[in-house]
């Protein structure tokens, strides 16, 4: 079982930065809050990660987490564009390593597939199936939010699967079937 932890999600951006927070409780996620920094005011991209730098530090203070999850950046036709992305990232990541926190990267792709089981789920998507496993009311207008809270929950889901995340699926459904012989029915 999962002992009890604070997780904090960050979609990183340099326009729209998500965070959604959940806390492990009794091996059940339980929501804590959630939200978005609009840093699209500020045009310097220099300046925006001196802003990033400081909400993020800010929300590591507020809400203590024990791990981030954090979106990794994805291949895209602008490479100018994943690289600030990149930046975003950097910043959330090394905040984390400064106060001793544990930080995970996951694709997009497979915090979609851990949420609702689509890889290709649309960011509306993502929201509805948050509000319903964590039970609670969310408006649309925090969709990278819900995008941070999809990271934080993948990152529970992988904590609490037998299977480990080994890249191979086959050898890790035969090193599972080899360390559960009790669990095969025939």
């Amino acid at each position: 079982m999962c002992s009890d932890k604070t997780i904090i999600g960050i979609d990183p951006g340099t326009n729209i930065l998500g965070y959604g927070v959940i806390r492990i409780v009794g091996g059940k996620p339980v929501f804590v809050d959630m939200g978005v920094v609009d840093i699209r005011k500020e045009k310097e991209h220099f300046r925006k990660l001196a802003v990033i730098h400081s909400e993020i530090s800010r929300l590591y203070d507020r809400f203590n987490p024990d791990e981030l999850a954090v979106e990794s950046p994805f291949y895209g036709k602008n490479v100018q564009v994943i690289l600030k992305l990149g930046r975003a990232q950097g910043v959330a990541i090394a905040l984390a390593a400064i106060r001793g926190m544990a930080a995970f990267e996951y694709a997009p792709r497979k915090a979609k597939i851990a949420i609702t089981g689509n890889g290709a789920a649309s960011k509306e998507q993502v929201c509805n199936m948050i509000r319903k496993i964590l039970g609670v009311d969310i408006h649309e207008k925090y969709l990278d939010a819900t995008d941070a809270l999809a990271l934080a929950m993948c990152h529970y889901y992988q904590s609490i699967s037998p299977i480990p995340d080994t890249g191979n699926l086959s050898s890790s459904w035969k090193k599972f079937l080899e360390e559960n012989p009790g669990r095969i029915k025939r």
